[in-house]
């Protein structure tokens, strides 16, 4: 009884918890003067951040690319998904055949997807090395 008696003194405390801040971000966005600009956030592309993460996300889409194009032993692959679309086809599961069919679809139009993304990103990384990282252009356009 005692571990009921905590859970709801918490949610009730939380409960007045979110009350009390709802009520002051109200307060504080009336107080704001209309003149007030916001800070530069969001103004522009995100061109350093996407620089800065640019080697991570190759990372990732090799690491990807490299488990779906692996062979037959290796979960995630597409030879391994295609083996299991036609062992299922070979013993007559016609309705396993079709499920399985639609995520070997998915999974190679995900190849597909991978592979233009990895292209995408080799202009990406060019262009960062050219404009100091996204330092150069500070979010302004390209001239």
């Amino acid at each position: 009884m005692d571990a009921r008696r905590h859970t709801r003194t918490l949610l009730a405390g939380l409960a007045t918890a979110t009350l009390l801040a709802g009520s002051a971000g109200a307060a504080s966005a009336a107080d704001a003067s209309p003149s007030a600009k916001p800070a530069a956030k969001g103004t522009g592309d995100g061109a350093r951040a996407l620089c800065k993460r640019a080697p991570k996300i190759d990372k990732r889409i090799d690491r990807a690319l490299k488990r779906l194009d692996a062979g037959k032993a290796r979960r995630g692959s597409v030879a391994r998904l295609q083996e299991r679309v036609d062992n299922a086809k070979k013993a007559g599961h016609t309705e396993i055949a079709t499920f399985l069919q639609g995520r070997l679809d998915t999974r190679e139009s995900l190849k597909k997807d991978l592979q233009e993304r990895k292209k995408d990103l080799a202009g990406v990384k060019t262009w960062c090395e050219k404009n100091d990282d996204g330092k150069k252009n500070s979010g302004k356009a390209d001239k």
